[in-house]
């Protein structure tokens, strides 16, 4: 029968080794750990027990002989399975046919600034500078006239000269001594 002539059903039923052994995998080592670390040294002791056996041995799990090379080997296949599924998964493929569907609207990431700082659509921006304080309506502490004043004031400049990175460019006024 040609691959065409196929149908859906024949297909699943075609790959599900293909699909499922990762679960089975774990669901393998999950049994193993139970049986040797759980069951067996119960039935052990028990066995002991009931044969009323002199000296009275501890159970040696199996899957420690060798150095646990078989834990080292099944944590490698469950590992390299797991991240074989994750690159599936973001790649798209999926088992059931159905395509995830993704979240609209929300956020978006910020474009990274460009030269200018704040010139970029959706980047950061410069921080706008903070009125100059007064004192009693115009001039005094820390306002740029050279003369303070009480009530006088003083037009302050239109512009705050800047750096080609952005950074305010502060005149130092040294008083003479």
């Amino acid at each position: 029968m040609s691959e065409e002539f196929k149908s859906e059903s024949a297909k699943k039923n075609e790959d599900w080794m293909n699909s499922k052994w990762r679960p089975m995998m774990g669901w393998l080592y999950m049994g193993v750990c139970a049986f040797d670390f759980v069951m067996f040294p119960i039935l052990w002791s028990a066995l002991q027990a009931v044969m009323k056996v002199g000296t009275i041995t501890q159970w040696q799990p199996l899957t420690l002989q060798g150095a646990g090379l078989f834990h080292i080997a099944m944590g490698a296949v469950l590992g390299i399975a797991a991240l074989g599924r994750t690159q599936e998964k973001l790649a798209g493929a999926n088992n059931g046919g159905a395509t995830p569907t993704l979240p609209t609207g929300g956020f978006t990431a910020p474009s990274a600034p460009s030269a200018g700082f704040g010139a970029s659509t959706g980047g950061f921006s410069a921080p706008t500078p903070a009125p100059a304080p007064s004192s009693f309506g115009g001039g005094g502490f820390g306002s740029p006239s050279p003369t303070p004043s009480f009530g006088g004031g003083f037009a302050a400049p239109a512009t705050i000269a800047t750096t080609a990175s952005g950074k305010k460019i502060v005149p130092t006024d040294d008083p003479v001594l």
